[in-house]
C-alpha cells in the first residue's frame, strides 16, 4: 500500500501494529517466543520455514542459526498482548517493507493455524513514524522500553510511575522486550538487536527505570 511518507535508506523508523479489532495477538508465552524468534530469523532475504526447522531443533536454537545480511537493523522492540513496537533502521530500499511482510505473514500463519482461525490478524497497513532527530529517538526508545508498565499501571504516561521499586522489578523480569538486553542480561535474544547502530549517548547511560523515565519525560513532544 502507498505510504504518505515512503521509507528512505539510512533512516530510523518507529514501527507499530496491533491486532484487528484490538484483539490479542499473543495468548500465551509460546506465542511471544515465536514472534521473538521470527524477529531474528525473518530479518534476511532468504526464505525460511520455521516448521521445518522445528522438526529437528528447539525454538531457542533459532538464535544460533546463521542467516544472510539483514534487511533492517532492529534497535529496540516491545511485544504487548494486542500490539507491538519496533525501532528499525532501513539499510536498503524496501528493507522495512520486505521484513515486515515476512514477519507478519509468518506469525499470522502460525497464529491462525494454532487457533483454528482465518483472515487477517493485524491491522493493515502497519503504522510507521519517521524519527527525525535525537530527541524524538530518545523519547520513542524510552517509550518502547517503558510500554509494559501499562500492564501493571494503565495510566503511567499521564500520572507518572507510582511504585518505582515494583515497576523496576516488573521491567527487569519482562522477557518480551529488548529492555533486558540493554541492562546487560546475557540472553540469546540479544542477537536481535544491532548494538553497532545504537547512539553513543544511549550506550553511555546507566539504563534503568529512573533513566528511561527521565528520558521519556524530558523528550516528550509538546502537544499543547
Amino acid at each position: 500500500m502507498y505510504r504518505k511518507t515512503p521509507f528512505a535508506e539510512k533512516e530510523h523508523y518507529h514501527i507499530y501494529s496491533r491486532g484487528v479489532e484490538k484483539r490479542k495477538i499473543f495468548l500465551n508465552e509460546k506465542d511471544y517466543y515465536r514472534f521473538t524468534a521470527l524477529l531474528y530469523i525473518m530479518n534476511q532475504n532468504l526464505p525460511f520455514r520455521m516448521d521445518n526447522f522445528l522438526q529437528k531443533n528447539k525454538l531457542e536454537n533459532i538464535f544460533e542459526e546463521e542467516k544472510e545480511k539483514p534487511l533492517v537493523s532492529i534497535l529496540s522492540y516491545c511485544l504487548m498482548p494486542n500490539h507491538f513496537h519496533l525501532i528499525l533502521y532501513e539499510h536498503t530500499e524496501n528493507g522495512i517493507s520486505k521484513f515486515m511482510g515476512k514477519l507478519l505473514t509468518a506469525y499470522s500463519m502460525y497464529f491462525n493455524k494454532k487457533y483454528d482461525r482465518s483472515g487477517p490478524l493485524f491491522t493493515h497497513p502497519f503504522r510507521s513514524e519517521h524519527i527525525n532527530n535525537d530527541s524524538q529517538y530518545m523519547y520513542i526508545f524510552s517509550y518502547i522500553h517503558l510500554n509494559p508498565l501499562s500492564i501493571i499501571q494503565k495510566n503511567w504516561k499521564e500520572d507518572g510511575v507510582k511504585n518505582k521499586q515494583d515497576a523496576e522489578k516488573f521491567l527487569q523480569d519482562y522477557q518480551f522486550s529488548s529492555y533486558q538486553d540493554f541492562i546487560e542480561k546475557n540472553r540469546l535474544e540479544s542477537t536481535i538487536i544491532d548494538f553497532s547502530l545504537i547512539p553513543e549517548y544511549i550506550k553511555n547511560m546507566e539504563l534503568n527505570l529512573e533513566t528511561y523515565n527521565q528520558i521519556f519525560n524530558e523528550n516528550k513532544p509538546d502537544l499543547s
